[in-house]
């Protein structure tokens, strides 16, 4: 762990220890807010995720889902070839 992240997670420990942190933790309106506040991330990214691929096809450009979905499908496909010549061979 990164000695910034290990600060970190010490603060927020004494903090959390501290009697006037946990009783403003039990009050149901800040923990609603900290949960709030800790999808945001997730929400963010979610957010990025669907204007990237709304920008790729206004674009018509093919997401990297898609390039990972065509690269599975010609694996697939050419699996699939080497094992019919395989059985032809024989």
């Amino acid at each position: 762990m990164s000695s910034i992240k290990k600060t970190i997670m010490n603060q927020g420990m004494k903090l959390m220890s501290d009697p006037r942190v946990l009783k403003l933790m039990q009050d149901e309106r800040v923990m609603k807010a900290v949960m709030q506040m800790m999808n945001v991330p997730g929400r963010v990214q979610s957010f990025t995720n669907d204007q990237v691929e709304k920008l790729a096809k206004a674009m018509s450009l093919a997401t990297e889902d898609e390039v990972n979905d065509l690269k599975r499908q010609v694996r697939r496909l050419e699996e699939e070839l080497a094992r019919l010549e395989r059985d032809k061979n024989d």
